[in-house]
Order: C-alpha cells, then structure tokens, then sequence
C-alpha cells in the first residue's frame, strides 16, 4: 500500500470518525476504488490504529515497564531512557508530518491546544504521562515530542536501596524523618529521581494522616490509604480559567492536610508553602531543582523574590520552615542516587546555610558535621 494511499485513507477516517476497523479501512479503501487483500487490510488497519488511537510506533517504549522517557527529536530520532541515560532507538516515524500528527493529537486528547497559533503545549495525558511538544518552526526541522512516563505504583524505600538510590540502611533513616514530622525538600536536577523519591517517602507517612498533594502536573503517586490531589490548569483560549500552584496551595490549606506537599517549588508558591510551614502544618515537603544542596537557600531566596517577599523575611520564614533538603543526582553511569542530606542552620547575619549532615557511602550513609543537629531533629523516630 502506498503512502498517499494510506494518507487519503487516514482523512477519510479522520472526517468520518470512524474507527480505523479492518471493516472501516476496508470500507475507505472501497471509497478510493481499490480493493486489496486481507493481509494487506489487517496491515493498513494496524498501522493506522496505532497512529489515530494509539501512540504508534511509540507503543512499544511506553508499554515497556523500565522505560521513564521517550523524546523525539526527528523522524528517525527516538530516544528512551530506561533509568541508565537516554540511548537512540532503531523506530522511526515515515516523516516529519507523522510526528507532528502524533504530538496534535495527543495534546488533542490532553484537552490542549496545539498549531501554529500556539506552537507549544504541556500537558498531562489520560494515563498520567507528561506530554511536552514544540512544533517548527519554533523546533527547527521537526516537531520535538517529550513523554515521560508516570508508573502507576509508587516504589517502597526497601525497593530503591535494592536499586541503588538509597544506600543499606537509608531507608531507617529516611523513614525516620517522615516519622519525626520534620520538613524538607528533595533536590536535584532535571531527571535525578526527586518525584519518585518524594513518593516513596509519603508512603512511609502514617495510615491515619492524610496527604494533600498540589502539583503542576499529577505525577505523585503514593502508596497512601489518604491522598488528596490537586493539579493546576493553564488558561483556557479566551484567557480565562487558570489556577496556579499558588491557588492550589491556598486551596490544600483549607482542606485540613496532615501532610502538605507541593511537587515541585518553582514560584511564588513558595512564600504561601513556608508560610503554611510556620503555622502549624509540620511534616510538609516537596521537590526543588538545584544543582547541590547548599544552592537550595539561594534558590528559594530567588523565588520568595520574585513573588515580593524581601530578603529578611524569606530567611526568617526557611528557617523556622524547613530541616532537611536530601539531594539526589544522577551519576555517570545513569544510576540516580542520593548524594547527601543537608540541615538548614542560619549565620551571624540570620541568613540561612545548609551542613551536610549524611554524604552517601556504598555500605551505608556516611556521618558528616550536620549527623549531630539531624539525630537530634529525628530524636526518638530513629
């Protein structure tokens, strides 16, 4: 079957609604006066469900339970990262114009919007996977499509040191500081393991407490008896409609959480997260992205800065807020993994620092200047 066959047969679909049937292809074939054998029927039928239904050639990769992300960054230039660093595939798409088609209509299904108008979109599919796409000629050459797959179980503590991101024995520790209600953030860069590691410490988080998780994109997934999620949504195309992260957390307030989260600390939510923090709401947490745990301070500073909060302030606030930041990175190899955890402690001037507390070691966490402060945060819980 021909390409230009197969496209007048996909518009024909793609008008009429049809499912794309062996009976509904076989009908569309029918209607451009050709008649072709069963198999060739079943083949066409297959292709082209698995475009207008499915992710196409992508299906394989996102069934795969090891698989974290897909990106495509051109017809012949799939990528998938199964937990040890991206590696190319051997799929392909016919065109330029096949990835496009996919990336529309997953933002389609999405509830998003996605053309030339507005050549990009952030989106959450309905299976949880996280959708970006940018299309040219924004993305010069070919519409880049990023999945990330989000696994519907969430991993124990016991399960990531058997994986190598936590060390022997971190998982007391860690399970410790859930216990002892202390607050922290996870940090780390992009793809270092910081939802899956947030996740697995909220199901350390006791039965009888519930969790209000606010988030921009739905990825946390305890193992939780109670868990409430929020998630924010954009503007809708007349501009109106649009709830922040900020919103969600003066929303999450009012719902009597036990245990408030935001998913990952980005703006001006900040400054109503530490503001909970201080009242009462011990226990809270969430995901920062830096490059180590002792640029966390600055990092918040330059979001409580940006949402008008002055200097003083911001650091009065973290202090009395937030004990812990447990950083994570992902080494050379692929393997993503604690590197340290920190204690917040405040200078002469009041300014906040962090101490290293625990560095990661291959039998065990090792103690650092900060273990003191921290075993004496955890007290009884260790």
């Amino acid at each position: 079957m021909t390409d230009a066959l197969l496209d007048a047969v996909r518009q024909r679909l793609a008008r009429s609604g049809d499912a794309p049937t062996p009976a509904g292809v076989a009908a569309a074939l029918r209607a451009q006066g050709r008649l072709l054998g069963d198999a060739e029927v079943l083949g066409a039928a297959a292709e082209l469900r698995g475009e207008l239904v499915g992710t196409g050639v992508l299906e394989p990769l996102l069934a795969d339970p090891e698989v974290t992300d897909v990106l495509v960054s051109a017809p012949d230039r799939v990528w998938v990262d199964r937990g040890g660093g991206l590696q190319l595939t051997g799929i392909t798409f016919p065109d330029a114009a096949a990835v496009r088609r996919l990336a529309q209509r997953l933002a389609a299904v999405a509830g998003r919007r996605l053309d030339d108008a507005r050549p990009w979109v952030d989106a959450r599919l309905p299976d949880g996977t996280r959708m970006h796409a940018v299309l040219p000629p924004v993305s010069v050459g070919s519409t880049c499509l990023s999945l990330r797959v989000v696994r519907p179980r969430a991993f124990s503590l016991a399960e990531l040191v058997e994986a190598g991101t936590v060390p022997p024995g971190g998982d007391r520790i860690l399970r410790a500081m859930v216990e002892a209600r202390l607050s922290y953030l996870i940090s780390g860069g992009t793809g270092a393991g910081k939802t899956t590691l947030l996740a697995s410490m909220l199901g350390a988080v006791g039965a009888d407490e519930r969790i209000v998780l606010a988030e921009d994109s739905a990825e946390l997934r305890p193992d939780h008896p109670h868990v409430v999620r929020l998630e924010s949504r954009p503007a809708n195309q007349e501009g109106a409609g649009r709830v922040t992260l900020r919103d969600l957390v003066r929303q999450a307030l009012r719902m009597r959480p036990d245990r408030l989260v935001v998913g990952e600390v980005r703006g001006v939510e900040v400054t109503e997260l530490l503001a909970a923090l201080n009242t009462g709401h011990e226990g809270g947490c969430g995901t920062v992205h830096a490059n180590a745990a002792e640029h966390v301070p600055a990092r918040l500073e330059a979001l409580g800065t940006a949402a008008g909060l002055d200097r003083t302030a911001l650091h009065s606030q973290l202090a009395a807020a937030l004990s812990v930041v447990v950083h994570l990175v992902r080494d050379r190899a692929g393997r993503r993994r604690i590197a340290d955890v920190h204690v917040l402690e405040r200078d002469a001037a009041g300014l906040v620092f962090t101490v290293p507390a625990l560095s990661w070691g291959a039998d065990g966490f090792v103690p650092e200047p900060g273990w003191a402060r921290l075993e004496s945060l955890i007290g009884g819980a260790l």
